[in-house]
């Protein structure tokens, strides 16, 4: 099985959670290559499509699996291999993108979208499954929290929460994170950016709780890193959130008003243990090798129809 990977490619390479779903995959026996899309908007995309089709007819692979639905419109403007599609979130909340991820969606051969409310904006009518990005726990060792401060130079006794994003990201939406942390004066508000993995997965094991207030999300893989690493959670109903974090003590989904999200950090840091999110990860199924697994089952159906 040859699979052919459209993504975008910025400037820090392939989004993580593209470049360890290809991992997984190899590791089940899928065996995987690159095109990057380095170009921007619709007529940057065209200009790259001669490259596309020379790439089909070099590495003649069985599917060709774009990421986000500009892609997968891209990667459809070819009808030698059946296209697999994953929309992650920004392509099916932004009305404008929308419109071109709906031609993407009757196109593809298959559509995955990472939250039911991905699915319920779409509408697809055949043809699709609902698959969240998954993580690798190996990525996640579980410290103490004592120890894993110590490595990040934090206060012994300190309150931290750790912000699940830039600052500066709008679609974050800072102000209401830290509107809510100007209630809780004791408290710190960390920016999560620039780290490493290995330096997230301790941050994450140092903090008292991760705080999402975004404005719009598909499946925030910060969630199910956190929830892998035993970290609370407060954050407001965005994306598949509410369904992540289901039944796991110490978390918490609120409206976005800050009283709610204050009054949801406060019973978080008066909770003060780790969660047992790492298993609600395991039971959902949303470990990468999982999820290779299934993507690898509709590979071979669509390989087996043609």
């Amino acid at each position: 099985m040859k699979v052919l990977i459209v993504a975008r490619h910025k400037e820090r390479g392939f989004a993580p959670f593209v470049t360890e779903q290809v991992e997984a995959l190899e590791k089940v026996g899928v065996e995987c290559r690159y095109f990057p899309m380095r170009s921007k908007g619709i007529w940057g995309y065209l200009r790259q499509l001669p490259e596309l089709k020379q790439a089909i007819r070099e590495y003649n692979p069985n599917v060709v699996h774009a990421h986000y639905g500009l892609c997968g419109l891209f990667a459809n403007l070819q009808r030698k291999v059946p296209v697999v599609t994953t929309y992650h979130g920004s392509d099916i909340n932004e009305a404008s993108v929308l419109r071109l991820s709906k031609i993407a969606i009757r196109l593809s051969a298959y559509n995955i979208f990472v939250s039911q409310k991905c699915i319920d904006l779409a509408r697809p009518k055949e043809k699709y499954a609902l698959i969240p990005c998954g993580v690798n726990l190996g990525d996640y060792i579980e410290v103490e929290k004592a120890e894993a401060r110590e490595k990040m130079g934090l206060k012994p006794d300190g309150k931290y929460v750790l912000f699940a994003g830039a600052f500066d990201n709008a679609i974050k939406n800072a102000s209401l994170a830290k509107a809510a942390m100007s209630m809780l004066p004791d408290v710190e508000l960390l920016e999560l950016k620039d780290y490493t993995r290995q330096q997230v997965s301790l941050l994450m094991q140092a903090v008292d709780a991760l705080l999402m207030t975004s404005i719009s999300e598909g499946s925030p893989q910060v969630i199910k890193e956190a929830l892998a690493c035993g970290c609370p959670i407060v954050s407001v109903d965005v994306g598949d959130v509410k369904e992540r974090v289901l039944g796991v003590v110490g978390c918490f989904v609120v409206d976005g008003k800050v009283e709610d999200v204050v009054s949801a950090l406060k019973k978080v840091l008066a909770f003060g243990e780790k969660t047992h999110g790492r298993e609600k990860i395991m039971r959902d199924g949303l470990t990468n090798d999982a999820i290779a697994s299934r993507l690898k089952e509709i590979y071979t159906q669509l390989t087996t129809i043609r």
